[in-house]
């Protein structure tokens, strides 16, 4: 029989101190997203979608082809609007684009007419960094990046892997307290893959803003976050959960050989099931 709490017990002691409250970075309340097929007829994407982000968290984001991840990361961002439910940053509901919302997508948004430096600079400039402070911050970022040397470069003259080690430069220029990432990494082959995950973990672990990750990839899922969520398709939902108990600082390569993180991943590939697009 399971023993029943004794409340004056369980309670804390007078003038102990209380647990400081987990402040919700963003929060989906039942937010569905239809949108209109070829044929005219209503495409059920998102069905009632609840989710907590809190700050400072590494959400991750998986599930089959079509289930609607991409679209949930863009009615976060303000980018397209929920047909019903409601969305909050920061606690306020989003009507639009907020602000301290930087978004990543799988293939770089660098402007072609730029320079590496060039682009940063507008993310420098929309947050409101001094003129005078541009180039020791632009310098600095790409010292971390390992793309010294490459300030005065235009995309088109970069690997796809220093491309994105750009893009992510931008974004870090804009210093989002949220961080939106569209399978960023997915196009690269496996080496540069791993490298911008070890790249990430390490920024994050030093400014430790939220952020919510949406990746195919299961293991690059658990290697990063604090938490997995799975999604299923027609339509999009939110399937289950699975809190990554793994310790952190992490190395993104190295806590690959721990048993925890393969039967991790093991339960999140059968809760998924072998659908197309997913990487077991």
């Amino acid at each position: 029989m399971q023993q029943e709490q004794d409340p004056a017990r369980d309670a804390p002691a007078p003038g102990a101190p209380s647990a400081p409250a987990v402040r919700e970075r963003v929060s989906v309340r039942q937010a569905s997203k239809i949108f209109t097929g070829p044929d005219g007829k209503p495409n059920l994407v998102l069905d009632r979608i609840d989710l907590v982000i809190s700050d400072g968290e590494f959400l991750a984001i998986v599930g089959p082809s079509g289930c609607g991840k991409s679209t949930l990361l863009r009615l976060i961002s303000g980018l397209m609007p929920a047909t019903s439910g409601t969305i909050l940053v920061d606690g306020a509901v989003v009507k639009e684009p907020p602000a301290g919302v930087g978004f990543m997508f799988q293939r770089d948004t660098l402007l072609p007419w730029a320079t590496v430096g060039e682009n940063i600079t507008i993310a420098l400039e929309l947050n409101g960094t001094p003129k005078e402070a541009h180039q020791h911050r632009i310098e600095e970022l790409l010292a971390m990046l390992g793309l010294s040397g490459y300030q005065h470069y235009r995309p088109n003259a970069l690997s796809g892997g220093m491309r994105q080690r750009a893009a992510l430069g931008r974004l870090l220029a804009y210093q989002p307290q949220l961080y939106l990432m569209d399978e960023p990494f997915g196009a690269l082959d496996a080496m540069t893959k791993m490298m911008m995950g070890r790249e990430l973990l390490r920024i994050w672990s030093q400014d430790a803003k939220s952020v919510v990750f949406v990746t195919h990839d299961i293991e690059e899922a658990v290697g990063l976050s604090d938490r997995v969520v799975v999604m299923e398709s027609n339509p999009g939902r939110i399937k289950s959960e699975y809190k990554v108990d793994l310790p952190r600082p992490r190395d993104f390569r190295g806590v690959r050989r721990i048993p925890e993180f393969r039967d991790l991943c093991d339960r999140i590939w059968r809760d998924i099931g072998t659908h197309d697009g997913m990487k077991a």
